[in-house]
């Protein structure tokens, strides 16, 4: 007890340092933090924490994602698939179109259902296969397992690619969640409503199409608008040759003539197969499809194989740059329609803000002074190290760019409080070993290592707490469990092994019979 190894006095102190200076960012102000970032080292501490919705701001967001649409894009790819087959097998039919969640075979015979019904299993048996009276209506639909498991990959996927757009746009720590069997909730701190629903409301599904010239739209063919001539249309192949998730960059750029494009690298599976397409179909057009919308439509003057091209169009800066942002991050699975919409102004999050400063003074000022007059020197020296916590907390969160929301400031002011529990146990053991006529040395010994069991005991079990709430909370549950969770493991450190350290080196520096201030 009465010696603690150097190396560890200079740990200690390291990291009360470290602390105090990765706290610094958060308190000088914008223009303290330029002055930072232009004269001092790369190495030196500039990140502060960031404020979640409810402090700083922004945009709160509901989407609704069409299902409708993919069931649609789904029965659609299930009747060209029955087309192939049925004529591969050469039976013939009257009609073949889509249901909502499937497709419907009109025969010319009934004798050749069984063969139809065949055709469907072979292109995935877990479809609901129905035969009219007649024998001649055949209906394929999806069963109930195939629709939830289109819902879970359409959301999950959803999620992810709204996940990548809005870290594209530079925001930190956005809220994104599911909602329902349709629904996706966005949170983004100081955002704008409108430049979120611009960049998340389009789909962005990008296709490269062969073109009809003969003017007569096969069955494997549909009929799209072109962007920069209304009302024009062109008769595209149903099927791209190539899509959007083979595009490894996308970048938007200039080309000889001036003209803002996007310029894009295709990955070896698109490089190959562009240059397969583009060498067989030397002087014909394809087009550029974005969203069910002709975007381009060039002519193919020469095989194109290194895997790079230009997307041309009537795009402006904003408009290159949004595209370029959609095509890397990628497309949607379905449109998201906005259900609800709302914006948290900054004055309310400074409203915030202030009132959680005030908070967490008016709390830290009420335990410095409890335990000052309780304990104190030692109440002085806890106190001393209370700071440091403060200090800890909140540069473990600056450098985990952890997001702080007001329940995490709920979070803070309560670690505050508890952070000084542990030295309440230790000096009111140390007390009573003085009462019971132990030296100096034996009682704050034996008060530091009987009072730890105890001390470990609540710390642990208040940090499982926080780390189901981490788990299985959502939003400001997570900011409340982190801020405290955090807490906890800083306060152990203060409270134990710094405010130890001080009492160490009061009792190495009081004489002998010295009366311990307590």
């Amino acid at each position: 007890m009465i010696r603690i190894p150097l190396w560890k006095t200079l740990l200690i102190f390291a990291v009360s340092l470290w602390g105090i200076l990765y706290t610094l960012p958060n308190f000088v102000g914008d223009s303290g933090r330029q002055w930072m970032s232009d004269n001092l080292p790369a190495g030196f501490p500039k990140s502060t924490i960031n404020l979640g919705l409810d402090l700083r701001g922004g945009a709160h967001l509901l989407f609704e994602v069409d299902l409708d649409f993919v069931y649609r894009e789904r029965a659609e790819f299930l009747e060209q698939e029955i087309r192939n087959g049925l004529l591969e097998a050469k039976i013939g039919y009257q009609k073949l179109g889509t249901l909502p969640t499937g497709a419907r075979i009109t025969l010319k015979d009934t004798s050749l259902s069984e063969q139809a019904r065949g055709v469907v299993r072979a292109i995935d048996a877990r479809y609901l296969v129905t035969t009219s009276e007649d024998g001649l209506v055949i209906d394929a639909t999806m069963d109930e397992s195939q629709i939830k498991e289109i819902q879970d990959q359409v959301l999950d996927q959803s999620i992810e690619i709204v996940r990548r757009r809005v870290d594209q746009m530079g925001t930190t720590e956005p809220t994104i969640q599911r909602q329902g069997e349709n629904r996706v909730l966005l949170q983004v701190p100081g955002a704008k409503a409108e430049d979120v629903k611009r960049i998340i409301g389009k789909t962005a599904k990008l296709g490269f199409h062969l073109v009809n010239a003969t003017g007569r739209r096969g069955a494997g063919e549909m009929s799209l608008p072109m962007l920069e001539e209304p009302g024009a249309k062109l008769d595209v192949s149903r099927r791209p040759v190539i899509t959007g998730d083979m595009l490894e960059n996308a970048q938007p750029s200039f080309d000889q003539n001036g003209e803002t494009v996007v310029s894009f690298r295709l990955d070896a599976v698109g490089a190959r197969k562009f240059c397969d397409v583009t060498r067989a179909n030397v002087n014909k057009p394809f087009a550029i499809v974005l969203d069910n919308e002709i975007i381009s439509s060039p002519v193919i003057r020469e095989p194109i194989c290194g895997g790079q091209g230009q997307i041309s169009g009537s795009f402006t800066v904003q408009t290159a740059n949004d595209l370029a942002l959609l095509l890397r991050a990628g497309a949607l699975p379905a449109p998201m329609n906005v259900v609800e919409e709302r914006s948290v102004g900054p004055s309310l999050g400074a409203d915030s803000v202030e009132a959680g400063k005030t908070a967490s003074l008016y709390g830290l000022g009420l335990v410095l002074l409890f335990m000052i007059f309780s304990y104190g020197f030692f109440g002085f020296l806890a106190d001393i190290a209370l700071l440091v916590n403060v200090a800890l907390i909140i540069g473990l969160l600056s450098v985990l760019q952890a997001t702080l929301t007001l329940p995490g400031i709920a979070g803070i002011v309560l670690t505050v409080g508890m952070a000084v529990d542990a030295n309440v146990l230790i000096f009111e053991r140390i007390r009573e070993e003085l009462r019971a006529g132990r030296s100096n040395i034996s009682a704050i010994d034996t008060g530091y290592s009987k009072a730890m069991s105890t001390i470990v005991d609540a710390n642990l079990t208040t940090l499982i707490a926080a780390i189901i709430l981490f788990a299985f909370g959502a939003g400001p549950i997570k900011g409340f469990a982190v801020t405290l969770g955090i807490g906890i493991v800083t306060s152990m450190f203060s409270a134990i092994m710094l405010t130890r350290l001080f009492v160490v080196f009061w009792l190495q520096r009081a004489k002998s019979g010295a009366v311990v201030p307590i």
